[in-house]
């Protein structure tokens, strides 16, 4: 019995290691030679010359060029594109909008990045007589917006400013945003999880989104609130708990490991 135990243990060992070589190169981005592999993730290089050898042949790695570095197999493509006949993110976004207006009664709505633009892709209204004006597809700037904090938290400060228009640093008011403030704003966003703010397009509104990640701890989507100010500003802690259960659902899906705590502060602070 111990023998058997040792076995299962030493293969669930090989099988998380295994996994964390193939973490560390979609990390990486890039061809790699085992040893550096091995010095990437702080394992013996036997162990990793051992799994290496064994994912090449199972077409899970392959080689790249002729100097002994690997990278991600085809074999991995047809895996992810077996998973993506099953999972589609607009089915499973408007599952969970709808299931945020029931328990919120606000407008859900689910935001994406539309070229250097902001956007809504899908809406469910709540079940109060207010309603929120939203075309869907509609380009919005993003320093308008509480989704635009979070879609553009990957990027650095540069590449935040070269890809955000100037002019879109006007506001509806007429007011300026300080690109510095708002890049202020992005690095809170991304530490908590979540942005919060009185609407910028409108007087009458609070909104809120929270990010949805990828594989790649890229923000892809956020899920957002759009309700009355002062409901709003007195369910705050509640609509962000709704919000943050169904991003990290959604997350989780996608493949994203919540290794970095966000969605753990975000409830915490909610």
């Amino acid at each position: 019995m111990t023998d058997a135990a040792d076995t299962i243990n030493r293969r669930a060992r090989g099988l998380d290691r295994a996994f964390e070589i193939l973490d560390f190169l979609r990390l990486q981005r890039q061809p790699l030679r085992p040893n550096e592999i091995a010095q990437g993730i702080e394992a013996p290089r036997s162990s990793v010359y051992e799994l290496v050898n064994l994912l090449l042949r199972q077409g899970v790695l392959e080689y790249r060029g002729d100097d002994g570095r690997v990278f991600l197999g085809r074999r991995l493509y047809f895996l992810g594109a077996a998973y993506a006949e099953q999972f589609d993110l607009i089915r499973e976004s408007e599952h969970l909008l709808a299931r945020i207006a029931e328990e919120t009664r606000e407008t859900a709505q689910m935001c994406q990045l539309e070229g250097n633009k902001y956007a809504v892709v899908l809406m469910n209204e709540g079940s109060r007589p207010f309603r929120i004006s939203t075309n869907i597809g509609e380009p919005v700037a993003i320093p308008w917006t509480a989704s635009g904090r979070l879609l553009v938290d990957h990027m650095s400060d540069e590449e935040l400013l070269a890809f955000i228009p100037q002019e879109d640093f006007l506001l509806p008011n007429g007011h300026r945003l300080d690109p510095a403030e708002f890049i202020a704003q992005v690095r809170e966003a991304k530490k908590n999880g979540y942005f919060t703010f009185n609407s910028i397009v409108d007087s009458f509104t609070h909104c809120f989104a929270v990010p949805v990640y990828d594989a790649g701890e890229i923000c892809i989507a956020t899920l957002c609130l759009v309700a009355p100010k002062e409901d709003g500003l007195r369910n705050r802690d509640a609509y962000l708990r709704v919000l943050i259960d169904a991003a990290k659902e959604l997350s989780e899906k996608l493949g994203h490991r919540h290794d970095s705590g966000e969605f753990v502060r975000a409830a915490a602070a909610g």
